[in-house]
């Protein structure tokens, strides 16, 4: 069994909810194993204390940074320098880099030039230079607010879970064309998240994902059309670090791409696992 990936998350209190603490670390579980769990801020700060109430139930040590002057972000720098200490001593894969501050976005390109695996979570506010910056970006406010929806619906309808797939079936295809006519993320905010209306998403958009899947397909696909969806998935993340289906209202990549009327989806049984490919339909060509 291959080791998991090591990764050293550093969280930047200054600008992220302590609400969002167990989709930060439920997400890295994804990737490999928390070796190091630190966040920074100044500690002082009547604001800071939602986050020590998690701090010991996570295991997350706290870092203190006085801001020295006014109009400086000490913390910043505590948490960059703290970075490359971590990265020289050998003994992590990747970093998680936990914040919306486009001041990161040198630290995110430094770390991926020594070879490491970065992983960058913050909300849509956060800048695309820091975004593309990094092998892979989350964001956080997104999946805090399917979470709260998908709770919703449980407790509303018991039945749900019975007839789940035809429901989020209608719903996906439903949020997909929204989407694509108005060039923004419509998804229900719970209550105690901040609501933004009328939001441009900084985010990758629909169309832009389409388009891409079609180059992908047309520049990858052998003498019969059919793409591997899992080649299609992994190009797809190079191309955007911050593309998830979750950001669209969906769950998986094959019924997401399976909602874009001009792909065609074949499944083919290999041994005990299901083999998906992709190709476009002949009148989109």
């Amino acid at each position: 069994m291959p080791a998991e990936h090591r990764f050293a998350v550093l969280i930047d209190a200054d600008n992220i909810s302590d609400k969002y603490i167990r989709f930060i670390l439920d997400e890295i579980s994804y990737e490999g194993v928390a070796t190091y769990k630190r966040i920074y801020g100044d500690w002082t700060k009547p604001a800071m204390a939602p986050w020590k109430k998690v701090l010991l139930e996570y295991s997350i040590a706290p870092i203190q940074q006085y801001g020295y002057t006014t109009g400086k972000n000490a913390t910043d720098s505590a948490m960059i320098i703290d970075a490359m200490d971590i990265l020289y001593s050998g003994n992590v894969d990747g970093f998680c880099l936990v914040t919306s501050d486009s001041d990161f976005t040198r630290l995110a390109a430094r770390l991926r030039e020594s070879g490491m695996d970065v992983v960058g979570m913050g909300e849509r506010k956060t800048p695309k230079p820091f975004v593309v910056a990094c092998n892979k970006f989350k964001y956080l406010d997104i999946l805090a607010a399917q979470d709260a929806e998908n709770k919703q619906q449980t407790a509303r309808t018991p039945e749900v879970k019975q007839k789940k797939e035809d429901i989020k079936e209608r719903l996906i295809k439903s949020k997909a064309e929204e989407v694509k006519k108005k060039d923004k993320i419509v998804i229900p905010v719970p209550e105690g998240f901040e609501e933004e209306t009328d939001l441009k998403p900084e985010m990758t958009t629909l169309e832009t994902i389409e388009k891409a899947v079609q180059m992908i397909i047309r520049e990858n696909s052998g003498e019969d059309d059919w793409v591997f969806i899992g080649d299609i998935g992994n190009m797809l993340l190079k191309r955007y670090p911050d593309f998830d289906v979750r950001n669209f209202g969906y769950q998986k990549l094959t019924p997401f791409i399976r909602s874009m009327s001009q792909f065609e989806i074949r499944s083919e049984k290999h041994g005990s696992s299901m083999l998906v490919y992709v190709k476009e339909k002949e009148s989109k060509k």
